[in-house]
């Protein structure tokens, strides 16, 4: 395939769980952009010892989002970075319709604009699935899931030993929260990019590698 050389800044959306991570790994190889990811830098600011991190805190820890104008202002510095200027994959960012409008906005300033938005799909009970059951190791990062990729040894990470913890966004409750949250203010974008041409909708409870071929597909078509 051949790779994007003019500005780019591709959306990627989909709930808690739905794999947008993993899916942005082989779109930012395949579209040679860096990868912006909302959940990464909000939980860098939320560790900070500032007022800003205690206020993050205050809404991420209970699975609530945090509201647009602190949203915007984190986003949109990160976004200004040199990094950032020949484009992105952004993902988790915009959630809701105002966002959404502050980052048109933000790109205009400069001649750019959103190129395509991706939208993964995938039903409610499979998401809480998802997420509650995912454990993290704290020394080595590895991932495991209590269902798809068990330890070998329960709580103990199979490369390091380290014990293993449960972010506490991704317990059941939270994820409730997060995913209810998620329904009712980041869905209606789908209406806002839609007219606009710039949509793309993809099953995301195919195997991990038809949902790369489907988003690539995607990709392919509107180069």
């Amino acid at each position: 395939m051949t790779s994007v050389t003019a500005t780019r800044y591709l959306i990627l959306l989909g709930a808690p769980g739905a794999g947008k991570g993993t899916q942005a790994a082989a779109l930012t190889k395949l579209l040679e952009l860096p990868h912006l990811a909302s959940g990464d830098v909000f939980r860098a600011v939320r560790e900070e010892e500032s007022d800003l991190g205690e206020l993050v805190r205050s809404y991420y820890d209970k699975g609530l989002l945090v509201p647009d104008d602190i949203t915007n202002r984190v986003m949109l510095s990160v976004l200004s970075r040199d990094e950032y200027v020949r484009g992105a994959m952004i993902d988790g960012f915009p959630r809701t319709i105002e966002q959404a409008r502050a980052l048109d906005g933000d790109l205009e300033q400069s001649g750019k604009s959103v190129w395509k938005v991706i939208y993964i799909r995938v039903a409610e009970g499979e998401l809480i699935r998802r997420i509650s059951g995912r454990w993290l190791c704290p020394g080595c990062n590895a991932v495991y899931h209590a269902v798809n990729k068990p330890p070998r040894t329960a709580g103990t990470c199979d490369s390091c030993g380290g014990e293993l913890y449960q972010r506490v966004d991704d317990t059941a409750e939270t994820a409730r929260t997060r995913l209810a949250t998620f329904f009712r203010q980041t869905k209606p974008l789908l209406g806002y990019y839609r007219p606009q041409g710039k949509l793309c909708e993809v099953d995301g409870e195919q195997t991990v590698e038809a949902v790369a071929h489907s988003i690539a597909a995607c990709v392919e078509a509107r180069r």
